[in-house]
């Protein structure tokens, strides 16, 4: 069964790169090796891994990362600090 991985990098500037893939490993190497000049990230290394989540389905990854790009920075560290429960608040609080 495949696997596809949501992921949350934390940037030397302090903010937060979304991307999908589905061989995380491999994903995080090239972000730190800094391949594509023209990647978000590759200006921003040295990276840190501060979040992922895992899906057997494609449609549902790509939906997930959609939604978490568009997240405001509380939203996305409730959801990278485990505290699924203050989404739903942070919601009403601010669009996103």
């Amino acid at each position: 069964m495949k696997q596809y991985f949501v992921y949350i990098l934390l940037c030397s500037d302090n903010s937060y790169y979304t991307g999908i893939t589905n061989n995380l490993e491999r994903r995080f190497y090239e972000h730190q090796l800094g391949e594509d000049s023209q990647c978000y990230t590759y200006k921003r290394r040295p990276l840190k891994l501060v979040f992922c989540e895992n899906f057997g389905d494609v449609n549902q990854a790509i939906a997930f990362e959609k939604q978490v790009k568009g997240w405001r920075r509380a939203k996305k560290e409730a959801l990278i600090n485990g505290n699924w429960d203050l989404l739903p608040e942070l919601s009403k609080t601010a669009k996103n």
